[in-house]
């Protein structure tokens, strides 16, 4: 075992905490950590002006779409009604092999 005693946790401990102090006062100042923060705290308030803009124009889009008419098929095409038709055809092939339209049937 490397550490067996209290004395060499004492010394393990002071030596990591000298070591520390040493680094901080090594230290050349940060000036590039600084800039680099503000920089970013920079950039993120304009990205986050940007969002909240952009939720904004959503909520009045929104509240616009929530108080306009509702859509009907009458407001889309209000002639459409008369001129519909089926988009297929229906077509019923009988045992001797004619063929029964849905126009040729009649309602039961």
């Amino acid at each position: 075992m490397l550490f067996t005693t209290t004395t060499q946790y004492i010394a393990l401990a002071v030596a990591l905490i000298a070591g520390w102090l040493f680094g901080l006062a090594s230290h050349p100042g940060g000036k590039k950590w600084k800039q680099r923060y503000a920089d970013e705290r920079n950039s993120h308030a304009e990205t986050r002006k940007a969002q909240e803009a952009r939720i904004n124009e959503l909520e009045r889009e929104n509240s616009r779409l929530a108080n306009a008419a509702p859509v009907t098929a009458a407001t889309i095409a209000p002639h459409a009604a008369s001129r519909a038709e089926p988009a297929y055809r229906d077509e019923t092939v009988v045992r001797d092999g004619s063929v029964i339209r849905d126009e040729d049937r009649r309602p039961l």
